[in-house]
């Protein structure tokens, strides 16, 4: 018959500290230190972007994955960029706070 073949050996599960944070993660997270900074509130800024309250705190929370069109209304309604916002959330310390 044939040759038997062994599966690779398992590699140990990472612990949730040594996982990277998501994309969205940090996106809502400096999404809600810019308004959390400018003290705004969360139905204001979700007015001005044209989203529900519920929507946007789910961003924030890094809950919702929002399209390029909801993150550049969001970060709009934050007189933010999308290009400025991708930069800050590219900080090393960006990674550093979502720990």
């Amino acid at each position: 018959m044939g040759e038997i073949l062994r599966f690779p050996e398992r590699v140990a599960e990472k612990s949730d500290q040594d996982l990277e944070p998501l994309w969205r993660e940090l996106v809502g997270q400096e999404l809600h230190q810019e308004r959390s900074r400018r003290r705004e509130r969360l139905v204001d800024v979700a007015e001005r972007a044209g989203v529900s309250m519920q929507y946007l705190s789910e961003v924030e929370r890094g809950l919702k994955d929002p399209s390029s069109e909801m993150l550049h209304a969001i970060a709009g309604a934050l007189d933010l960029s999308v290009r400025e916002l991708a930069g800050r959330v590219n900080r090393p310390e960006a990674l550093c706070l979502a720990a």
